[in-house]
């Protein structure tokens, strides 16, 4: 079992940057690949980031690729989005996820077992 908090979202202008953090709590949280995702208003949850167990591989969505980094410190039970430069269109809340067995279908919301209660961020323009 794993529970996942995020936190560092908030209100931002545009070109700006912020950093989300998912505090995981629970036995072996180094043996799980972690994702990103978002949902805006009105939209469905979409893929923005994902990183393998060890940290060794990750993946982006094309929208955020070259502006969000995704990072973990398996020490401190923490996943990190470092993003910048953001815009607008980056405006939902957004949510971390955790799974120990993620394979190719990372992108898919559907594989990840264990999810956050997610955190606002709103990009102004």
């Amino acid at each position: 079992q794993v529970q996942l908090v995020e936190s560092g979202g908030g209100l931002v202008q545009a070109g700006g940057s912020l950093r989300l953090s998912c505090a995981a709590s629970g036995r072996a949280f180094s043996s799980y690949a972690m994702g990103w995702f978002r949902q805006a208003p009105g939209k469905e949850r979409e893929f923005v980031a994902h990183i393998s167990w060890s940290g060794g591989s990750t993946y982006y969505a094309d929208s955020v690729k070259g502006r969000f980094t995704i990072s973990r410190d398996n020490a401190r039970n923490t996943v990190y989005l470092q993003m910048n430069s953001l815009k607008p269109e980056d405006t939902a809340v957004y949510y971390c996820a955790a799974d120990p067995y993620i394979g190719l279908s990372y992108w898919k919301d559907d594989q990840y077992k264990y999810w956050g209660q997610g955190t606002q961020v709103t990009v102004s323009s």
